[in-house]
């Protein structure tokens, strides 16, 4: 495995992870803004590391 690999996993995970964030942020009722900010945050993350995937 290369490091470019390794990077894109690991930036599959944070998107994961940023956008559960999200989730347990909407479900408790908090900010809406930091929920949007999360969501985008994470989608972003693991949008890029998918297209760098294939």
């Amino acid at each position: 495995m290369s490091h470019m690999n390794g990077f894109v996993y690991i930036l599959i995970f944070a998107g994961l992870f940023l956008m559960g964030g999200a989730y347990s942020f909407w479900k408790q009722k908090l900010s809406m803004s930091m929920v949007v900010l999360l969501a985008l945050a994470g989608l972003m993350c693991f949008a890029t590391g998918v297209l760098k995937l294939t």
